[in-house]
């Protein structure tokens, strides 16, 4: 089975999306548009300005403007309005004792990931956290990917990733790695199978049997 183990973070490891969807809704109405917070759980994960582009038809001069006003709010306070998804930490435990390495491979501003896990006491279960810059789409989601696993000197065969959408699955793939879905995150309904993820679990419990079995 797999030696090293990459996971995806917000929706996988991390529920930040009342915090996303509050600072987009936030950064929406600087540009005249009003949107539910229920419309907007696709923003949590993806770039955003890949999102903005593709959601609200912006070019990429205002998706860009709308990525600074989102972290206008989003760093001071939205992305506190977060917390670890529950039993995260252990299955993580069950995977460090059992001999795996464990990495993030996220679109999310690395310093912001690294201050979340920092926060609850989980950045030592991981060797490596690979983000974004500071915008947060400054790296597709294979790069992030390409490069924790050059951070964990790890090869495809050994490696999976671990994620809740679709822009995990087309990124793992890019790299040659299976992707494993979880449905505690925030892809649509039938999102994880139409993209391809090479199995899909319900929660840790059975994440952490399939990742040990064997």
């Amino acid at each position: 089975m797999y030696s090293v183990i990459l996971f995806d973070f917000d929706g996988t490891v991390y529920d930040t999306v009342e915090g996303i969807t509050r600072s987009v809704q936030f950064a929406l109405r600087r540009h005249g548009v009003e949107a539910q917070l229920s419309e907007l759980r696709c923003f949590a994960g993806p770039p955003l300005t890949d999102m903005f582009r593709e959601k609200y038809g912006f070019d990429l001069a205002e998706a860009e403007q709308a990525t600074r006003d989102f972290r206008e709010r989003y760093v001071p306070i939205g992305v506190y309005e977060s917390r670890p998804f529950p039993d995260i930490r252990g299955l993580a435990e069950s995977l460090r004792a059992a001999g795996k390495r464990l990495g993030i491979a996220t679109s999310k501003p690395q310093r912001l990931a690294e201050t979340l896990l920092e926060k609850e006491g989980l950045r030592g279960y991981f060797d490596t956290v690979c983000g974004s810059g500071e915008n947060g789409n400054n790296d597709a989601k294979w790069q992030v990917i390409e490069r924790a696993m050059t951070a964990l000197n790890a090869s495809p065969k050994d490696t999976v990733l671990i994620g809740d959408t679709k822009y995990d699955v087309v990124g793992a793939r890019r790299v040659g790695l299976p992707c494993i879905g979880v449905r505690w995150g925030y892809a649509a309904p039938g999102e994880l199978e139409a993209a391809g993820a090479s199995a899909i679990v319900d929660d840790c419990a059975a994440l952490e049997a399939l990742l040990l079995e064997g």
